[in-house]
Formats: structure tokens, sequence, C-alpha cells
């Protein structure tokens, strides 16, 4: 088996492990998690979006947070899922976007009310901009191995966004197993044939741990070259638009787990064990 000497761990907590609680967070807790997460030694944190409120209430203070990622000097991401909210990072001196598309097409048009077709084709439009301002671009595919709604998701779904953000000059992509149905079988498999069909794309692995096999999942991904991966913060997260899927793989088991095995990822794990305990006590 092959094990790195080393992989990243993006944090996505703030963003995608808050943005299903139905409660509320306070604007200052969130700070203070984003403070606590940032003292681990994590490199990048994602940490809003700008996104209507109505549609998701937990990110109305993405533009206080954004001020704050700024104010500490943090390597921070913020999901920008459509043109305006493009404008609204770039007046913010946002550094480091996200996009997101589904390989899925039930799922894409739950989530934004478009087609995958109408999606790919206003990336060319925010990634043409983002590139005018030197943005750092990730791509985000979600549904990438099944869906809720339409059940097995096949490689060629998946390889027509990515394809679509390759050759659009996207930075790094992540490939997210969104409803955590996965099994390490697919995951090698289809981050095999994904690195061997892009081989200069930097790919990201964003597992949730639905079914219990996150952990496995990162195994099998690393096995075919995946050296980058992002966790939750105390394992937050789900997603309001998949019935049924519970949260992101855990950054503290995560870090814990590979570091077992002697793969640095930069992060103490002291300082980890009191951001994940603070995270917990966001939910309780």
């Amino acid at each position: 088996m092959y094990f790195p000497k080393e992989v990243e761990i993006i944090e996505v907590g703030p963003r995608d492990g808050l943005q299903n609680e139905s409660q509320f967070v306070p604007t200052a807790l969130k700070k203070e998690l984003i403070k606590k997460l940032s003292a681990t030694g994590v490199r990048r944190i994602e940490t809003a979006s700008f996104v209507h409120p109505r549609a998701v209430p937990q990110m109305a203070d993405a533009q206080e947070i954004v001020e704050f990622c700024k104010e500490i000097n943090l390597d921070f991401i913020v999901l920008t899922p459509n043109m305006k909210a493009l404008q609204l990072a770039i007046d913010a001196g946002v550094k480091q976007i996200a996009v997101f598309v589904g390989a899925s097409e039930t799922f894409n048009q739950k989530n934004i009310n478009r087609s995958i077709e109408e999606s790919l084709q206003e990336c060319v439009n925010m990634f043409a901009k983002a590139k005018e301002h030197n943005l750092f671009i990730r791509g985000y595919v979600s549904m990438c191995f099944s869906c809720p709604y339409e059940g097995a998701v096949s490689f060629d779904q998946v390889e027509r966004v990515v394809r679509h953000f390759v050759q659009h000059g996207v930075d790094e992509i992540s490939i997210g197993d969104t409803n955590g149905q996965a099994t390490p079988k697919i995951v090698y498999e289809r981050f095999k044939r994904l690195l061997e069909l892009f081989p200069n794309t930097v790919f990201v692995a964003h597992f949730h741990d639905t079914n219990g096999f996150a952990y496995a999942n990162t195994i099998a991904a690393i096995q075919a070259g995946i050296k980058k991966f992002d966790s939750s913060i105390a394992g937050l997260g789900g997603c309001p638009f998949s019935p049924g899927a519970t949260g992101n793989i855990s950054t503290k088991k995560l870090v814990e787990l590979l570091h077992k095995m002697d793969i640095e990822t930069g992060i103490d794990e002291q300082s980890l064990q009191l951001a994940n305990q603070f995270a917990k006590q966001l939910i309780d």
C-alpha cells in the first residue's frame, strides 16, 4: 500500500459544517470557532458563503465573517454559487472562491434550480471574471458517486463537470460524496481514472460519513493518489438538498488516523481537540 509523507486537510466546518444547522449560530461564536481552528495549524478554512439568507439563513453574516478572516490574516475560502455572489466576494476582497455543480441533474435542479448545462455556462463567465481579479478557484462537483434522487451516478456524469472545470482553468477540484454512500472500491476506481485523464489537475476528496465509510474511503483515495482532503470540525455538516446525508468526515478523527499512519498534516492534535470541543458546544 502507498502512504504519502504528508497530506493537506482543508477545514470546511464554518461553512459546509454549519450551513445545515437550523438554529442560527451567533456571529461572535463563529468567529471564535474560526480563531480556534486557525490555531491548530490547518492551512485553509472555508468560512462563509455569499448566498441569499432566505436560502441558507446560517450564512447571513458572511460579510462580517469575511472581514474577520481578513483581520486575522487567514487563508480562507468563500463559496460563491452565482455571479452576484462572486461580485460580492470580489468587493469584499476575497482571494479564494468556490463554485459548485452537481453531477446529478435532479440534485442540481433542487439545489440551485438550474440544469447542469445552465450551471456550466454560468461558470464560464464566473471563472473569467474571477481570473480577471487573480482569484484562486475551487470547483466542487457534488453527488459524484450516487444521488438520493437518481441512484448511481456514472463516471461520465462526473467527468462532464470535471472536464468543463479543467478546460476553464479551475485551480483545484473537490470531488464530493455528498450523500455519504460511496464505498472504497468505487472511490479508488473513480479517483484513479480521474487522475489518469487529468494528470495535471489537483483533486480533493470530500467525504460525508453517512454510512461510516468515510475513513475507509480516505484510505482508498490515498491509494489512488489523492493528497488533499476536506473535513469538518466535530463532523459537522449535512446537505439541505440531500435527504439522509449526515455530517462530513471529522477533522479530529481524520487527523488522528493520518498521524497514526505517520502521515503529516501540520495540524496540532491538542489544539484541534480544543476546537472540536468548542464546535460541539455550538450545536448542543
